[in-house]
């Protein structure tokens, strides 16, 4: 077990949210997204009043401009902005077993988790998106939201593979609800009452939507969470125990093998009929 960075010798499983280095129960100051050592808590109540006024969750912002952006450019290349189009960029884009398969198109898996069916469709992805996004980049950090985001997409992909290879996939519901089920985990493991908070309710109402509704990637949304609670638990797990760097890696690790698995998936026939 790592030892206390401030009080050598004395053993701790926790570590800084910020910075990553272990912390003793006498250095812990907590915050609302997560303990902090002394240096960052002090650092967080000098920069507070600057970051409420000026601070974006820009990686957030970023995600959702190029998702509009790629929406834009299919609509113009395709069918128009009601229906997303089904011009070239929709067509090369979208996700499709036999092309990932057959034709090694392996950039699908993550291509169609910008490319949308329709502005309705955008819409309530970037809704999603930004209201996630906006509470997990702070506590997170940039570099460890960014993963989170692209795990969860990536996974989103492997379920769809999974599940229903022959049939186009596109939209970033996969990585919303993969946001969703990382959000999840943090809560908890602060202690908070997911019931409570929202965060419980939305996940099963959007399950329920998921396989009610016909039409819905049930694989994208289902490998997505699944995605998202694993990479959220292991981001602050591995975080509080190895540091940053540790639990982005491992994070990482899960990116991978979902690709691997998809990939393995894309030229079967999948297990719900189509």
């Amino acid at each position: 077990m790592a030892e206390c960075t401030f009080h050598p010798g004395r053993e701790t499983g926790v570590s800084c949210s910020a910075c990553g280095n272990p912390i003793c129960p006498d250095c812990m100051t907590p915050t609302p997204v997560g303990m902090r050592c002394p240096n960052c808590s002090r650092e967080k109540t000098r920069v507070t009043n600057l970051a409420v006024q000026t601070d974006l969750p820009m990686v957030t912002v970023t995600l959702i401009a190029l998702n509009v952006i790629v929406f834009v450019i299919a609509s113009l290349a395709g069918g128009g902005f009601a229906s997303g189009g089904q011009g070239q960029v929709m067509l090369n884009g979208q996700l499709y077993g036999p092309a990932v398969s057959d034709g090694a198109e392996y950039w699908r898996l993550v291509s169609s988790g910008f490319l949308h069916a329709g502005f309705f469709h955008l819409l309530m992805n970037m809704i999603f998106i930004w209201i996630l996004g906006s509470q997990l980049e702070p506590a997170l950090g940039k570099a460890r939201f960014l993963t989170l985001y692209v795990v969860s997409l990536l996974c989103g992909s492997m379920g769809a593979l999974v599940l229903q290879p022959q049939v186009p996939v596109v939209g970033a519901s996969g990585a919303a609800f993969g946001l969703l089920g990382a959000a999840i985990v943090m809560a908890h493991r602060r202690g908070t009452n997911i019931w409570n908070t929202g965060l419980g309710p939305v996940l099963v109402i959007n399950l329920v939507i998921t396989f009610a509704v016909p039409g819905i990637a049930i694989g994208a949304h289902v490998g997505g969470v699944v995605g998202g609670l694993f990479a959220g638990f292991v981001l602050e797990e591995v975080g509080e125990r190895h540091g940053k760097n540790a639990a982005l890696a491992a994070c990482a690790a899960i990116g991978v093998v979902a690709v691997v698995i998809g990939i393995a998936a894309a030229s079967g026939t999948g297990l719900i009929p189509n």
